[in-house]
């Protein structure tokens, strides 16, 4: 008779703990299940334009891919790359690439950033990220840096744009690399891109924090 009341105690002690494990794994599958619907990919990307509205540039189909180039307006070294930015627009625009303008400065006003588009002639529209959202979805760390998104908004490229400047302050006389361009030439011809991330020379957007 003990020998059974003990079997039978530790019967309820193994069917307790099978309980106990199957409830663990069950609450792992759901935070396995969560995790999954927080991929980056799905999350709705909430920036603004330079109205103040609300915009989720990647609800805009039809594009190869989109281009956003982090910048602010009192960096030296985004600034100097003005000139090249004009030149990718022009040369992958009509090739179904986009471009975007992302102002990290949560306190510059969107008169002064209107402004400073004028004045340094860039044909792509501005967006800001105040709250620096697709600062951490991308991972960027300066200004300027590029960061690629294909049209079912995987990031496939972030970095420089070239490799004109090797410090801040210290430029070459020309880029020897163009990393951009050769990763927007390997969306376009439907290639994986063979350096999916360089690290950007100029200024910290840690700096605004």
């Amino acid at each position: 008779m003990v020998r059974f009341r003990n079997a039978h105690i530790h019967g309820l002690n193994l069917g307790c703990s099978a309980l106990i494990w199957a409830s663990v794994w069950s609450l792992s599958l759901v935070g396995c299940q969560e995790q999954v619907s927080e991929d980056p990919a799905e999350i709705p990307l909430r920036l603004l334009d330079l109205n103040g509205q609300e915009i989720d540039p990647f609800l805009d189909h039809g594009f190869e891919a989109t281009v956003f180039l982090f910048t602010r307006s009192d960096c030296p070294i985004s600034n100097r790359y003005a000139p090249e930015v004009r030149r990718l627009c022009e040369q992958f625009g009509p090739r179904g690439i986009r471009f975007f303008l992302v102002c990290v400065d949560p306190d510059e006003d969107p008169e002064l950033i209107r402004q400073h588009l004028r004045e340094y002639d860039y044909p792509c529209e501005a967006l800001r990220d105040p709250q620096h959202r697709l600062v951490e979805l991308t991972g960027a760390q300066r200004t300027p840096e590029a960061a690629v998104f294909t049209d079912q908004r995987k990031m496939v490229y972030r970095g420089r744009i070239n490799d004109l400047y090797v410090d801040f302050g210290k430029a070459r006389q020309a880029p020897s690399t163009h990393d951009l361009a050769e990763a927007l030439e390997a969306v376009l011809a439907g290639q994986p891109v063979a350096l999916r991330i360089t690290e950007a020379v100029g200024c910290y957007i840690s700096d605004l924090r």
